[in-house]
């Protein structure tokens, strides 16, 4: 039966009683593609101070940002300007601009190839710390959520570790800018994600809307500090369409809040570049057949849909 709402779950709730837990957050998923996570162990001190870190990056002068910017490099590190990104099959940029931070792999690793090393504003004090103190919170919380989604599936729970494991995960800063009273675009217009599963801080400003299954617009309202998870293609296709990636947009302000930027804080996370994404057996009967019969790796998936995003 599905929910008539998306109400918040604890993270807490896994230790005590996971089956309990991966029930309340696979239903959620299955039924919104959505989950609104509380307690998730990610601490108050390190969000407000990552928090302040990104205000402080986008507030620098626009040459000093744009110095950051990869050309050719897909955004896949440092700044992505203004203008830059649209939803697939749009011919609108979003209004937005952002910062990429990606897994620090060790020299030599088997995955170097796939993965560029990050680079880090010299402008910042502190940056580089505090993000990558960021990046292992949320890949920890990402884990736990995993795990749960492993039980919900009736999967081993340790299931999801090695498809992670060393995984092209990548946490975006991202800034929306006021928006003029003309504007014809959108914060971020209707799109889906493309890794497995996105954690999201920031989604208590309003703003962020999933489309549900009778086709309404509903929004996404955590509260502070909680955490707004979304299913994203990768594990859509793995499970047959069973946990949907939802559709989802950032919509414009209301008036009185057009003149005050936005800020929110994804974490996208991925399956490791060879990891091959084929359906799971127990996804798919007669009532339900093989959407996806050519498995793909998760890192040729990632091109593709980059490619369709503007990217690359």
């Amino acid at each position: 039966m599905t929910q008539d709402t998306l109400s918040a779950v604890s993270l807490a709730m896994a230790e005590d009683a996971p089956d309990a837990f991966a029930e309340r957050i696979g239903r959620s998923f299955s039924d919104w593609g959505f989950a609104i996570v509380a307690d998730h162990g990610i601490s108050a001190e390190l969000i407000e101070r990552a928090e302040a870190m990104s205000r402080a990056f986008f507030a620098l002068p626009e040459a000093v940002k744009r110095s950051y910017h990869i050309a050719g490099g897909g955004g896949a590190r440092g700044y992505t300007p203004f203008g830059t990104e649209s939803a697939k099959d749009s011919d609108i940029s979003d209004l937005k601009e952002f910062w990429h931070i990606g897994r620090d792999l060790p020299p030599g690793h088997k995955f170097e190839s796939f993965m560029p090393p990050n680079i880090w504003p010299k402008e910042l004090d502190g940056f580089r710390e505090t993000y990558l103190e960021m990046f292992a919170a949320f890949d920890k919380a990402g884990a736990r959520i995993l795990e749960a989604i492993a039980r919900f599936l009736g999967l081993s729970p340790d299931f999801f570790v090695d498809t992670v494991r060393d995984g092209n995960s990548v946490m975006r800063l991202i800034h929306y800018p006021p928006v003029p009273e003309d504007s014809p675009a959108v914060r971020a217009g209707a799109h889906e994600d493309i890794n497995t599963i996105t954690l999201l801080i920031g989604a208590e400003e309003a703003g962020l809307e999933l489309l549900d299954r009778q086709g309404n617009w509903r929004a996404v309202t955590p509260k502070a500090g909680e955490l707004a998870v979304n299913i994203g293609d990768m594990l859509q296709r793995l499970t047959n369409d069973h946990l949907p990636s939802t559709t989802h947009r950032v919509v414009n302000p209301a008036p009185e809040r057009r003149g005050i930027s936005r800020y929110s804080m994804p974490f996208f996370l991925h399956f490791r570049p060879d990891y091959l994404i084929e359906t799971l057996p127990g996804c798919i009967d007669d009532a339900h057949p093989d959407l996806y019969p050519e498995p793909i790796t998760a890192h040729d998936y990632l091109m593709q849909r980059l490619r369709e995003i503007g990217l690359i």
